[in-house]
């Protein structure tokens, strides 16, 4: 346990270009939000969690399975990311915050708290294990102080930088050459970088499924990650290209 104040943060809106409502599809009885929100639950180095949604149109439907699990949801701006996520942890003045997605259903909350305890005990700016993509599509961490999500929120101008919380901070890393933040990346150990367990596109939702029947819901994510390894044929999503979203919006900053 770290004696810091930790938030989790999730993402979770009604739209999508590439599968819409996709966070409300069920697995057997669950939908694929309330999957995400269980394991989120069982972190032991985060005091709460919070889903950072949209004013979307049914976007109440989020908020309605997020109080089903006991989860305050907080609405604000679709396309300012950024901007909402700091919105909807600033009235809990955390000293650190986790960012997830809501189209990561089985995100692992053992690795959640291996992140935060490696960036709390070291004093960091940002710990993630994005920093190095060798985790699975699906298991993204980053833990960001509450001091540099707030000068990113005051100082990102580029629609990169708005649309996706944490580009700003990350491109001014000492990881990756910056002066601003103190950062550290922690390690798989392992190359897994092209297994793919996010939900994008209907076939992700397919695999996820297939994860599930065979694995059930409480796996680490070492296990998933190795069924898919092992079972590559049966797996018809795992040639997709990761974050496309945030490359569309590194398109738009030349504009």
């Amino acid at each position: 346990m770290v004696s810091e104040k930790v938030i989790i943060l999730t993402q979770a809106r009604i739209g999508s270009t590439r599968f819409p409502q996709k966070v409300l599809k069920k697995i057997g009885e669950e939908c694929l939000l309330s999957i995400h929100l269980k394991r989120l639950k069982k972190s032991e180095n985060a005091s709460k969690i919070v889903v950072a949604t949209t004013f979307e149109n049914e976007s109440d439907k989020i908020v309605e399975i997020a109080m089903l699990e006991n989860i305050e949801a907080v609405k604000g701006s679709t396309d300012d990311v950024l901007d909402r996520f700091y919105q909807a942890a600033k009235n809990d003045k955390p000293d650190f915050v986790v960012r997830v997605t809501s189209d990561c259903p089985l995100i692992d909350h053992r690795l959640i708290d291996q992140v935060i305890e490696m960036t709390v005990q070291n004093n960091l700016d940002y710990g993630a294990n994005i920093l190095l993509e060798e985790f699975p599509d699906g298991q993204d961490i980053e833990v960001i102080k509450w001091s540099a999500l707030e000068k990113a929120w005051l100082e990102a101008k580029l629609p990169s930088e708005r649309e996706h919380v944490t580009p700003y901070i990350r491109k001014n890393t000492d990881f990756n050459g910056g002066t601003l933040f103190k950062s550290m990346n922690f390690p798989a150990n392992a190359n897994y970088n092209q297994v793919r367990m996010t939900v994008d596109e209907p076939s992700d939702l397919d695999t996820i499924t297939l994860l599930i029947s065979k694995l059930g819901l409480d796996e680490s994510w070492k296990t998933y990650a190795d069924y898919i390894v092992e079972n590559p044929k049966v797996f018809e999503n795992q040639k997709i290209v990761r974050n496309e979203g945030y490359i569309k919006s590194l398109e738009k900053d030349d504009k």
